[in-house]
């Protein structure tokens, strides 16, 4: 099993999405929920790809943390 940290953003009308850790891999949609589902399937595909042409698949090293101030 493999895990990405992935960020959605708004953009506009609709959402984007990508991983810090498999440049590239990106995606889109028209709600916060499309966009997770094309995520998935990309990040899916990417490490599929990859697998298939005997690359290694990059670690997972990001993280994200919210901070608050006042």
């Amino acid at each position: 099993m493999y895990r990405f940290l992935v960020v959605i953003e708004k953009a506009g009308a609709n959402y984007s999405a990508y991983s810090p850790d498999l440049p590239g891999c990106v995606a889109t949609g028209a709600t916060r929920e499309e966009t997770e589902r094309n995520m998935y399937e990309a990040i899916e595909m990417h490490v599929r790809g990859l697998l298939e042409d005997k690359l290694s698949i990059p670690e997972s090293n990001s993280f994200a943390e919210y901070v608050a101030v006042q």
